[in-house]
């Protein structure tokens, strides 16, 4: 990965990861996923009135191999799953995730056999907004949020970055699986 996987433990060391985790605090690059009505919140904390460029969140993405941040906004439905999955796939390590609104959290409403209940069985979700759709206020709340978890768990080298997403993607794998397989089983037979 470059000069982080040369240093060794030390003051050196420590001085570097606080400055990359400066640099990758001030600078998170969210990915465009917009599902549903929640993604008009997200736009207009892009817009000007909520402005998200005062933060370093201008620029959103529409390749997930230059952004490290998805923002799902929206119901997640079966069909779009591996597509969001897909997308996380190919983002750069380190990435992050926030489940924006009652739909991408839990399902919202929509306790059926088409919407997946909860955004966090297909891929780990770091932060999760609630409210149908959530005010951009707090968008702008959960990136602060973000951003203080990232400074805290800023470490240099490839093993404490496949070794963190290894814990999240455990994390999200040992959660209830909320999809009723038998129903959609029924519904092929029909």
């Amino acid at each position: 990965m470059g000069i982080e996987d040369k240093l060794s433990g030390g003051f050196v060391t420590t001085t570097t990861e606080w400055l990359f985790g400066l640099t990758r605090e001030w600078s998170v690059w969210p990915v465009t996923f917009g599902l549903a009505c929640c993604a008009f919140e997200m736009m207009s904390y892009a817009g000007p009135r909520f402005d998200a460029s005062r933060w370093g969140q201008e620029v959103f993405r529409a390749s997930p191999r230059q952004s490290d941040l998805m923002i799902i906004s929206g119901r997640v439905s079966q069909k779009m799953a591996p597509i969001m999955r897909r997308v996380y796939d190919q983002m750069p390590d380190p990435k992050w995730v926030i489940a924006m609104g009652a739909c991408s959290s839990s399902g919202g409403v929509f306790n059926n056999y088409a919407i997946v209940q909860g955004a966090d069985h297909i891929v780990p979700v770091d932060l999760y907004i609630p409210g149908c759709p959530p005010r951009p206020d707090m968008l702008i709340d959960a990136s602060f949020k973000l951003r203080a978890m990232i400074a805290k768990k800023t470490q240099l080298g490839e093993k404490h970055i496949i070794a963190d997403e290894q814990a999240k993607e455990a994390a999200a794998l040992a959660g209830e699986v909320r999809v009723a397989e038998e129903k959609l089983i029924r519904m092929k037979k029909k």
